[in-house]
């Protein structure tokens, strides 16, 4: 077998991840490394033993290279995307699939009319946290899904992250920063999502870079920042999903909880791969914690691109898809123009959930 010839645009944090676990895989060989600042492509490359570090448009002119992983920041997502399409490669990438739901479809039509795959993050549905939770659903053991609740509350990113401007920029907040995991998760979990109400602000205007070079520097605070609303599913579920980056005083709130006719079920954290899954019976006063269905104790990003390469080399779906990230981006851009426009949104997307992730499937 011979691995898929991959390139990396974009060597910031991220990309530090992907590298160590894209050296093991089976179907993926990492061979050039692109960055707007060739320097930190050339100090990932000697990190990592990449072969080259270039430019943008010289790893898009490599015709080796088959697939382009776009680890840029959101509002170049697109664009990224589109000049790999253009140049005849497979692209996955961080999330969100683009800023724009316009600049969303671009991608996905640019990559059917030349017959190229898309992919796109958050793949942490398919680790072992979220995939117990199907299991359990899929086996009954919480009756019939009626509904559940996601909370993502935090005090934001600017207190540790050492240039946070762009999470509060358009296309930011904590809505398009950590919104997709929580979607994505509960779309493996429940299926489409059918309508959207919401309520959005910007509650705490006020933000100061808290650490680094830029310790002190005012932020301009241009989208959301607190965002609640509720989540209609095609099945029939309804969900509560708050997320927030102006909770600073903490709260206990569960992360992810799904309520069914005989259950409820507690969900880790779905910004990451592993953690406990608890299970309350109907007829019980105690929680039980399930067994993982496989092993997932450690951060296996990257695993949605593995899966993609394996797709397209036995010419069948894969699951961390381009349908799923833009039927995760109409829903956010549905919690903004709900609350904008004070009326519930009608989804014109949906999308058919794929099989659970096979225990073969490994990074």
């Amino acid at each position: 077998m011979t691995r898929m010839k991959t390139g990396i645009v974009g060597c910031g944090n991220i990309s530090s991840i992907y590298l160590q676990n894209l050296a093991a895989s089976q179907w993926i060989e990492v061979t050039a490394l692109a960055d707007r600042i060739l320097e930190k492509a050339q100090e990932r490359a000697d990190e990592f033993g990449i072969a080259t570090a270039c430019t943008v448009d010289e790893l898009m002119a490599d015709p080796s290279i088959e697939l382009v992983i776009n680890l840029t920041i959101p509002a170049s997502h697109a664009a990224v995307h589109l000049a790999a399409l253009e140049a005849g490669k497979h692209v996955y990438g961080e999330k969100p699939l683009a800023v724009s739901l316009e600049d969303g479809r671009l991608v996905l039509e640019e990559a059917a009319k030349r017959n190229l795959q898309v992919g796109c993050a958050p793949d942490t549905f398919l680790g072992a946290g979220v995939s117990t939770a199907r299991r359990a659903i899929e086996e009954g053991l919480i009756g019939r899904p009626i509904g559940g609740t996601a909370f993502m509350l935090s005090g934001g990113p600017e207190s540790w992250h050492p240039d946070p401007e762009f999470f509060y920029a358009y296309g930011g907040g904590p809505l398009f920063d950590m919104g997709p995991y929580y979607l994505t998760a509960l779309i493996n979990l429940l299926g489409p999502i059918q309508r959207v109400s919401s309520s959005a602000g910007i509650q705490i205007p006020d933000r100061i870079v808290g650490s680094g070079p830029k310790e002190g520097t005012p932020i301009v605070v241009q989208t959301p920042t607190h965002l609640a609303g509720t989540l209609d599913f095609a099945g029939g579920s309804i969900v509560t999903m708050i997320m927030s980056f102006d909770v600073r005083g903490g709260a206990e709130l569960p992360r992810m909880e799904i309520y069914g006719t005989a259950g409820t079920l507690s969900l880790p954290d779905p910004n990451f791969f592993g953690g406990d899954v608890r299970l309350r019976r109907a007829d019980s006063e105690e929680w039980e914690t399930l067994a993982p269905i496989f092993e997932s104790d450690h951060n296996e990003r990257g695993i949605g691109v593995e899966d993609m390469v394996k797709s397209i080399r036995e010419d069948r779906r894969h699951r961390a898809n381009g349908e799923l990230a833009y039927h995760v981006l109409e829903v956010m851009h549905a919690f903004m123009h709900s609350s904008a426009e004070s009326r519930h949104i009608t989804l014109e997307s949906s999308y058919k959930v794929p099989e659970a992730r096979p225990d073969s499937l490994k990074l």
